[in-house]
């Protein structure tokens, strides 16, 4: 897959944008940086796209712009020439695909049948767009429809909204949604910038599902642990089970046999899903110690440690 949409893939959400105005263009590009989302597709339905485009990509080098819309080869070259770093089309125009194709420019046609995907196939692209959505059967006709294209991953656009999105990212053929509940156009025309700001922030939280699996202790031999658990199953019930390296209390505190990592123990925390969610931190600053990273038997990524404690303790993300 290209690097652009692998970087999409990681962010999970595409915020679609219809801006009029281009001095909307940089406080909208703030408020999705700053509400964790650094990317955007600008909609070629207005006059204001194009130089749009150009100042978030200037002020935003970082930020995954792309341009929407995108009806002609002229389009597709005022896109680029401007700093969009990927295209896409509401239908699939074999001309703009073979252009953008011969190009080397990433693009994301949309299709809504099979034959837009054979299409699509024949031409040489690894990923489509899937619109209209929702009005074209959504979820369970993009789980029928790539049955038989094994190799085909999706970008549905089209009535997501915060209520499914969930639903959509949870298939694995669906490399990332496009929505725009949280930057619609009349929020961009009215300023509200803090709003899309804080629209943004809970889509992105919603998206990633944090929340605490369980409270790692580090004792120092295996007594010390098992008499940690037994206090706690004989002051709050949370039965004693005991593992190979550990004893737990419920399923909320696991006491270590040995120290392991962090000096006081390790915080676990469950994520729906493990890839985006480093990519989320790692992009405010956090590190991951990818020797520390576990796999499943299909060699999915399941667990991997922060590289920073906090507060004593070792950060150990779960997926869910």
């Amino acid at each position: 897959m290209n690097k652009v949409l692998e970087d999409i893939q990681k962010i999970g959400i595409v915020p679609v944008v219809k801006i009029d105005r281009v001095e909307d263009a940089l406080p909208l590009a703030k408020a999705l940086c700053e509400g964790g989302l650094p990317c955007a597709e600008i909609t070629f339905r207005t006059e204001a796209a194009e130089e749009a485009i150009r100042v978030m990509a200037t002020a935003y080098p970082d930020m995954l712009i792309g341009a929407g819309t995108v009806l002609t080869t002229e389009q597709v070259d005022k896109a680029m020439e401007a700093g969009a770093k990927f295209i896409v089309s509401p239908g699939l125009n074999p001309k703009v695909v073979k252009y953008c194709v011969e190009k080397g420019y990433p693009i994301t046609p949309g299709t809504a049948n099979p034959s837009d995907v054979e299409a699509a196939i024949e031409l040489g692209l690894e990923v489509v767009k899937f619109f209209p959505a929702e009005a074209a059967g959504g979820l369970n006709m993009i789980k029928s429809m790539s049955a038989p294209y094994v190799n085909m991953k999706f970008m549905p656009t089209g009535g997501i909204n915060a209520k499914n999105l969930k639903s959509y990212l949870d298939f694995n053929k669906i490399i990332a949604c496009g929505g725009s509940w949280m930057v619609s156009g009349d929020m961009i025309n009215a300023g509200e910038f803090d709003k899309i700001k804080q629209l943004t922030k809970e889509a992105v939280e919603m998206m990633l599902g944090f929340e605490i699996a369980h409270v790692g202790i580090n004792a120092t031999n295996e007594k010390e642990a098992d008499d940690v658990a037994s206090k706690f199953d004989s002051i709050f019930g949370f039965t004693k089970k005991v593992g190979n390296s550990s004893v737990f209390a419920g399923s909320a505190i696991e006491v270590m046999k040995t120290p392991y990592l962090g000096a006081n123990g390790h915080i676990a925390i469950k994520t729906n899903y493990i890839d985006r969610a480093i990519a989320y931190l790692e992009r405010n600053g956090a590190k991951v110690n990818m020797e520390t990273a576990k796999y499943n038997d299909k060699n999915k990524m399941v667990a991997v440690y922060l590289a920073d404690e906090v507060g004593g303790f070792a950060i150990h993300l779960l997926q869910k």
